[in-house]
């Protein structure tokens, strides 16, 4: 990394920690979430129809998955919109310093947080209310990785398709409420119906949902939905570079 991107990414995050708001939602909000549904008593005893599983078993995958809509939708696209109707992406474009600087340090600062939110979320579950530690780290880490690119090229296609801040905000929140859905936070995928859980695993969010389960219980996630986020990641990532304008 460049001195000058060094610069950026340190300048973005003392801006992003002089947002309360945003440092709540972003790296707390998930957590709070878990610790609320985890003082539901029945959450925390087996159910026979989640084969002996518990509902906040299921939760801290979720957790992560809501760390990451929270960071890639509510977070990062007002900020990158803004800086474009500013004209601040249009001014960086005549100095050393090139927009494309500015929009990797975004894309850095807000997936390095999601991140720390997700684990604060595993490391609470596992502390809090005896959640397992994920069974197969190697693949837990993949789908998050997946799980985390989906996101972040959402975020930057929302911003792309978004010429003000308000509209941005907007456009993020009606994306928010379907990507909360997919990801299981007002019901697990595995509790839904067979049909609906199909069609939810075709969504980024809901293919996410299923391999981070799979990988918490120790096993391969399978190509299915592994595969599902890679080819939203990359067509997601593709309508971010099509339709992207700095000014």
């Amino acid at each position: 990394m460049t001195t000058a991107a060094r610069t950026v990414l340190r300048s973005e995050v003392r801006l992003f920690g002089r947002e309360p708001a945003a440092l709540f939602w972003v790296m707390f909000s998930p957590t709070v979430l878990l610790v609320i549904l985890g003082c539901v008593p029945s959450f925390t005893e087996p159910s026979a129809d989640l084969g002996g599983r518990r509902v906040i078993d299921l939760y801290v995958p979720v957790s992560v998955l809501f760390a990451l809509i929270m960071a890639g939708l509510q977070a990062m696209p007002p900020v990158l919109a803004g800086y474009r109707e500013r004209g601040i992406l249009r001014r960086m474009a005549t100095t050393p310093v090139q927009p494309s600087t500015l929009l990797t340090a975004q894309l850095v600062l807000h997936g390095t947080a999601a991140l720390l939110s997700a684990l604060l979320a595993v490391t609470v579950g596992r502390l809090t209310f005896g959640v397992a530690l994920p069974g197969n780290l190697p693949s837990y880490l993949f789908a998050l990785l997946l799980a985390t690119g989906c996101a972040l090229g959402l975020g930057a296609a929302v911003c792309a398709v978004s010429r003000t801040q308000k509209i941005a905000t907007a456009v993020g929140s009606a994306v928010f409420f379907p990507s909360m859905f997919t990801a299981g936070v007002w019901l697990p995928v595995q509790a839904m119906p067979d049909t609906l859980r199909e069609i939810v695993g075709f969504s980024p969010y809901g293919a996410a949902s299923v391999a981070l389960d799979a990988a918490a219980g120790g096993a391969w996630p399978g190509w299915g939905p592994l595969g599902v986020m890679a080819v939203w990641a990359v067509l997601l990532t593709g309508v971010a570079v099509r339709w992207f304008r700095w000014e």
